[in-house]
């Protein structure tokens, strides 16, 4: 199981988390990833750390489908993957109908269509083969309306890798499906390792050997698990509270699909009401434990026999700043 670190979207004001990827460098992790919501983006961060790293990779979990046509995307990858020595992971995701029609002001219909599109012309332009072109109805190229005068370009520079890895960010089993269909890796989000093969085993079934399940997974260590599990659920609180509309949450289906929807719409009434805190205590202790790797280190490294005999290949440590912390979570994990 590789050993990864996630350092998410930035937090209100600036984080320069430079010291920690260098850290993790030098402990032997194998990749950083980003994120992006709606405030900071994806990208620019791999690009900081990039010039300032030479090994670990850099990867997006995710960039959002809808913030950028799929050539921009396309011509950010290429371009960051070349300056880095070809270290880029791509993780993209399609959001959600809140923030993509409230953030980017665009419908959000058909969200696998649409990645398989943006997937395709992506992949059309490092490979360099052709000029690019799409026939379908999400991302013509070119373009049916406006002068007429559009014409089918190939890119000017010559990436350094002709495939750059793609992986996709999801969680509803058609989704997964897709990843496992075109994808170079799927990135989950609130994985319970022990029911990876219940919940997508089917979804999962045609994926190719070398697919890379890469699971991001809160991290606090500490003798204080009752403190450790409060910081867990905050996160659960946000996204199946705030991260969606209360018509359509899909971190709301996923906690439901690991056994707790009855739970999971409490905490979402209790969030979108005003009541936070009561909402955090309402997220079930063992639901926060089982998403999560909280605890002393010896509670840690005995959890981590669950995921290992996932079929989770990377593991994603989220919420460790120190190097201190990402040394001892490298021993136990590598041990």
């Amino acid at each position: 199981m590789n050993l990864g670190l996630t350092v998410g979207y930035w937090q209100k004001s600036v984080e320069d988390l430079t010291e920690t990827v260098q850290a993790a460098e030098r402990l032997g992790y194998d990749s950083v990833f980003t994120a992006e919501a709606y405030g900071s983006d994806a990208l620019t961060p791999l690009a900081w750390y990039g010039a300032r790293t030479s090994k670990i990779k850099l990867g997006t979990a995710v960039t959002q489908i809808s913030a950028r046509t799929p050539t921009a995307t396309a011509m950010h990858a290429l371009t960051l993957d070349g300056l880095s020595g070809g270290r880029l992971i791509l993780g993209v995701g399609v959001s959600g109908p809140q923030v993509v029609e409230g953030w980017y002001g665009q419908p959000f219909g058909r969200p696998l269509a649409r990645t398989r599109e943006y997937v395709d012309v992506m992949r059309q332009v490092w490979s360099r083969e052709q000029p690019v072109t799409n026939d379908g109805p999400h991302y013509p190229l070119p373009c049916r309306s406006g002068t007429g005068l559009g014409k089918s370009l190939k890119s000017i520079a010559h990436p350094v890798r002709s495939r750059i890895p793609v992986y996709l960010g999801a969680e509803g089993p058609k989704n997964v499906a897709l990843a496992a269909e075109i994808a170079d890796g799927w990135i989950p989000f609130f994985l319970d390792p022990s029911m990876v093969e219940s919940v997508y085993g089917d979804a999962l079934a045609d994926r190719h050997p070398d697919f890379d399940i890469v699971a991001p997974v809160t991290t606090v260590v500490t003798d204080d698990l009752d403190m450790a599990l409060q910081i867990a659920k905050m996160p659960l609180t946000l996204y199946m509270g705030g991260m969606g509309a209360r018509e359509q949450n899909f971190h709301l289906d996923l906690i439901g699909r690991l056994g707790y929807a009855e739970e999971a719409h409490r905490v979402q009434e209790l969030f979108l009401a005003g009541r936070r805190e009561e909402a955090v205590r309402a997220v079930p202790d063992e639901l926060a434990d089982a998403t999560s790797l909280l605890g002393p280190i010896e509670r840690i490294k005995d959890r981590l026999t669950l995921w290992r005999d996932s079929p989770i290949t990377t593991l994603l440590i989220a919420g460790v700043r120190d190097e201190p912390t990402l040394r001892a979570l490298a021993d136990v994990i590598r041990g």
